[in-house]
């Protein structure tokens, strides 16, 4: 695993990006592999997340921060998006930051581990987005086998319970790319395209 995960989270970020630009406007009521989102939803958090993000890192506490945006019309979610991100890369320049204590709502930790779990909430959200927009562009393996290897330490199956945003863990299907297992580490399942 890298010691400086901000190269990564921009990655991450920029991929994001370039799936909520191609969002239309009839996706947004479409269903995505979390269940209790819809795509407007998933935008509203992938948005709101990243802000958290940034507040992190200017040294506030994430549970201060609705880790939703609110107030978005339709059509401004690629300029919300873009804000948070720009916003999140900016604060987490400074190399002082990764050894930071900072204050997540599940506990406090250095930045650089902060950082990566946001990287794996990102990738995962990335995923959660492409696949309910059908897959419009390849989405960077790289990204999914580091937020896997994130995952995999942060949240081990054996310890999740009903406070964990993340089902548990399934098998991933034969062959499955990062993508997959990642996904499948999550307890997330691909839709179905029938």
């Amino acid at each position: 695993m890298t010691n400086d995960p901000r190269p990564l989270f921009g990655r991450a970020a920029e991929q994001a990006a370039e799936l909520v630009r191609s969002v239309r406007a009839e996706q947004l009521d479409g269903p995505t592999p979390c269940a209790e989102f819809d795509v407007r939803a998933l935008l509203s958090h992938l948005t709101g997340a990243t802000h958290r993000v940034a507040v992190v890192a200017e040294g506030g506490d994430a549970s201060a921060v609705r880790p939703f945006a609110e107030g978005v019309p339709d059509d401004g979610w690629t300029a919300a998006y873009d804000e948070a991100r720009t916003r999140a890369v900016k604060a987490w320049a400074g190399d002082d930051r990764l050894d930071a204590v900072v204050r997540l709502p599940f506990g406090e930790m250095p930045g650089r581990a902060a950082l990566s779990a946001y990287v794996l909430e990102t990738v995962t959200h990335a995923w959660d987005l492409s696949e309910a927009l059908g897959h419009p562009r390849e989405l960077d393996p790289e990204l999914a086998e580091f937020a896997l290897t994130v995952a995999q330490r942060m949240l081990p199956d054996e310890q999740r319970d009903e406070n964990t945003p993340f089902a548990p863990a399934r098998p991933a299907p034969e062959g499955a790319d990062a993508y997959g297992r990642l996904a499948a580490w999550l307890g997330r399942e691909p839709l179905s395209r029938a």
